[in-house]
């Protein structure tokens, strides 16, 4: 049997790991020339990091997951801390730590893991045509390939989607703007073993290490989408949004590197009701398009690809294996999505009195409430 898997992003490779574990064969097929991973770092939670080991790429996040030991929040104006907590609970209950990593470290190293050899570049998929012995995918180039079934791991913008569900699902504003980079660790900032976010106005400014030094940060503000701003005007709009906020969100704005932050407008999409049709599957963002407010979208990708490998160790018949893919995926997934947007609304003000109600429980808690939700979060996953 053989996989054909378009994308060679988290998803992807990891699928294409996966799918080789169960003793197929899988070629990769990536539509640029060269990957440059939109976002400066990802946070693999011990549910992605358990997949990565099952897969046997555990060492990579050994090896480039940030040291992450401690959580807290701190009062947007003061930088007085609201709630701090230790996150040796949460590592204790789910037998693993999360994994703050750099995208462009573990989309190098997952490549390498795979074999650059192994992924055809300059990949772009135009079409996907499916007949009783198999499936024919074609690329901008003139060039076809074809297999037993196909993996349809080609990001939120998915060409291959449609296939699958009939139709062209349109992505959903989610109603803020992330930029996000990396940047020396400076305690003066935050401690370098903490996860700090200043929260207040229905923004944030967050911080998590990642390996070598470095701080992954992010900053966002609820803005309408399509606004004239790039990285000419970064310093400067980061310096309108948060004036008057604390001396580390300043000295965080002064320290970035315009050219190397990244300005991104967030969106999803609605859950589908379907992730695989015939021959072909749906995988990664591709499937679920989410927002990155609990830090599932890449866990999600690994998740999946670690049941598709399942499904197909469990079954020959390719469509025996892909529908226990879905039925295995779909409410998992749609409950993230769902779960991400309800977290979005409430940090970035949707509703101010909730935003301003959350803020106050900040003040009360003890870590106990954010620890349970991580830890249902995460262990609702397929390795548990």
């Amino acid at each position: 049997m053989k996989a054909l898997v378009i994308g060679a992003g988290i998803g992807g490779l990891s699928a294409a790991v996966a799918l080789k574990q169960a003793g197929i064969e899988c070629e990769v097929f990536e539509a640029v020339e060269e990957i440059k991973p939109v976002g400066a770092a990802i946070s693999i939670w011990p549910n992605g990091v358990k997949c990565m080991q099952h897969l046997g790429m555990g060492e990579i996040m050994e090896t480039y997951g940030g040291p992450m030991r401690s959580m807290a929040y701190q009062e947007y104006r003061s930088g007085a801390i609201m709630t701090r907590f230790s996150l040796a609970p949460l590592i204790e209950r789910v037998a693993g730590r999360p994994c703050p990593v750099s995208r462009a470290e573990l989309q190098r190293e997952m490549l390498d893991f795979w074999g650059r050899d192994g992924v055809q570049f300059g990949k772009r998929v135009t079409e996907a045509q499916e007949d009783a012995d198999g499936v024919t995918v074609s690329f901008s180039d003139g060039t076809t390939a074809r297999g037993d079934v196909l993996i349809a791991a080609d990001g939120s913008r998915s060409a291959l989607r449609p296939a699958v569900l009939g139709y062209t699902p349109e992505r959903r504003y989610a109603g803020y703007v992330n930029w996000n980079g990396l940047v020396e660790i400076d305690e003066a900032i935050a401690p370098a073993d903490q996860w700090t976010t200043f929260v207040g106005e229905g923004k944030r400014v967050s911080l998590m290490p990642v390996a070598d030094g470095r701080f992954y940060f992010f900053f966002d503000v609820p803005l309408p989408a399509g606004l004239a701003e790039d990285r000419s005007t970064l310093r400067a709009d980061l310096q309108r949004y948060f004036s008057g906020w604390a001396p580390q969100v300043q000295r965080l704005i002064a320290a970035l590197d315009p050219a190397t932050t990244n300005r991104i407008e967030i969106h999803d999409i609605e859950p589908f009701e379907r992730l695989t049709r015939g021959r072909i599957a749906l995988l990664g963002d591709a499937a679920h398009s989410t927002t990155p407010d609990i830090g599932q979208g890449g866990c999600a990708a690994m998740e999946d690809a670690v049941v598709l490998g399942d499904a197909f160790r469990s079954h020959d018949d390719i469509g025996a294996a892909l529908q226990q893919y879905e039925s295995r995926r779909c409410e998992r997934v749609r409950d993230l999505v769902l779960k991400a947007r309800k977290r979005c609304d409430i940090t970035h003000g949707k509703d101010m009195a909730l935003t301003q109600a959350w803020y106050q429980e900040l003040q009360q808690e003890s870590g106990e409430h954010i620890i349970n939700g991580l830890c249902d979060t995460i262990q609702g996953g397929p390795l548990g």
